[in-house]
């Protein structure tokens, strides 16, 4: 275990990737040594607790649903916008838990994604050559210079915001909205109202039985009211990251308490970077993206740098492979890292590797292709008979028209109505719960190597 964190200026001798440049080094050494100051946003224990369940998701135990923006806006935190995604996550959390008959991790992409990399550094429009938006962490939307230009102060405004999200969240899920008979409501609402597929239909009958059934027993408590929810995002900006990395009073170990659980990118995770380095350290939960591009040694080579000590839970692998290649560019790393002994939490990102930009310049996802590469996942874990952890979901509360296909059959034309992103196209909620069903339909397959018993499975696991 690796427990004393570099400095900043240890951290930048190593190759650092899409980091801002920032034109005032005094305002971003004044903005952090506010930063670290500041209280922290989650706590190690809570990161702990997270690391446990991972776990139980590595061992075939539970299920990990993780989603959320692309990339968050500071216009973005209102109760309705949080609620919102909050509620398209548990009900699809009711669904998945009904049919893998596992506990669903729920975990969103929320309160603190605020940063993005991008494939170029800057961006040209009818000649004139700015920055590249890389997320209200480091810049603004709106292509004129004075937003362009990357701030430090901004970092204080993640802090604040993702201190507002979490505030809210926490309100949320242990004050009656996260009630399972209001959910799973939403959800037959969804199902009755859409031209979905008759065994849609059947499934959320099945579940509303199962809840009647629970109440006539008398499980009419607490547990049905209140659920665990945790908090993750990439971990792009070190620092930020750094700033918020705080020392447990327990252990003596360091945790970067920006969230519980913090992901290294496709683009930065090379393995004598600053980013690998930087995620050695820290004793949360993380997660590494994985593309096209990564070989069966580059992901052992990854895992055996960030967990040493085979520890439960330390890794979850999120791979982004796209819907033609994941077939067979998986089994070998799957392969690779299960030979090492380590039991990691497989999760599938059907969003990344599936984007384009249609006629019109519309950056864009089919939702055909996303179910083809969660079924690709599925299928390469069915052959290898190894466990499908979890899906990672970019997706919004809101009739956002930003991806193509779904119930809605929405088509390329209709992408104008209400394309609010501000960065990469996310589902909208009717799509969501819809790829929810898919994946039910995938884990009640019965081809699917089933998990132990779960012991002491309470509603609130739903």
């Amino acid at each position: 275990m690796v427990d004393q964190i570099p400095t900043l200026s240890e951290l930048r001798t190593r190759p650092v990737a899409q980091q801002p440049l920032y034109a005032d080094p005094a305002a971003v050494d004044a903005v952090l040594a506010e930063l670290r100051l500041r209280p922290p946003l989650v706590f190690a224990g809570e990161c702990d607790e997270l690391k446990r369940r991972v776990a139980e998701v590595a061992a075939g135990r539970s299920f990990l649903l993780q989603g959320g923006d692309c990339a968050e806006t500071f216009g973005s935190v209102t109760a309705g916008d949080i609620r919102g995604k909050l509620r398209v996550l548990l009900s699809m959390a009711v669904v998945l838990t009904y049919a893998a008959q596992v506990p669903v991790l729920k975990v969103g992409r929320i309160a603190g994604q605020y940063a993005k990399p991008r494939s170029k550094d800057t961006e040209t429009r009818d000649g004139i050559t700015l920055p590249s938006y890389r997320g209200d962490a480091v810049n603004g939307l709106e292509f004129v210079e004075a937003a362009r230009r990357p701030d430090p102060h901004r970092l204080i405004e993640v802090y604040n915001h993702s201190a507002a999200t979490l505030n809210l969240l926490r309100a949320f899920v242990t004050g009656g909205f996260a009630d399972l008979r209001a959910v799973h409501t939403w959800n037959r609402d969804f199902v009755r109202n859409s031209d979905v597929e008759e065994r849609y239909e059947q499934m959320t009958s099945e579940i509303e039985r199962a809840l009647a059934f629970m109440v006539a027993c008398g499980v009419d408590n607490e547990s049905l009211r209140t659920v665990d929810f945790y908090a993750s995002h990439e971990a792009l900006l070190l620092d930020y990251e750094h700033a918020l990395t705080r020392i447990d009073s327990r252990t003596g170990t360091p945790y970067d308490t920006s969230a519980h659980m913090v992901w290294i990118g496709e683009r930065t995770r090379q393995l004598d970077g600053a980013h690998v380095e930087f995620f050695r350290h820290i004793r949360n939960p993380i997660g590494i993206k994985i593309g096209p591009s990564a070989t069966a040694e580059d992901v052992v080579e990854l895992v055996e740098r960030l967990d040493p000590d085979h520890e439960p839970g330390r890794l979850t692998i999120i791979t982004r492979m796209g819907a033609g290649r994941i077939r067979s560019l998986l089994p070998p790393i799957v392969a690779a890292v299960e030979a090492t002994g380590r039991k990691v939490a497989w999760v599938c990102d059907p969003m990344h590797g599936n984007t384009f930009e249609t006629s019109l310049g519309y950056k864009t996802r089919a939702f055909s292709q996303v179910v083809d590469e969660v079924n690709g996942f599925f299928d390469v874990h069915e052959q290898l008979g190894t466990w499908p952890g979890g899906v990672h979901i970019e997706l919004t509360g809101d009739d956002v028209t930003e991806c193509v296909g779904g119930v809605g059959e929405l088509a390329e034309a209709d992408l104008a109505n209400r394309y609010e992103t501000a960065c990469d196209p996310r589902m909208n909620r009717d799509q969501s719960l819809e790829l929810a069903f898919v994946v039910a339909e995938r884990l009640t397959s019965g081809r699917i190597l089933r998990p132990n018993p779960v012991q002491e499975f309470q509603p609130e696991d739903f």
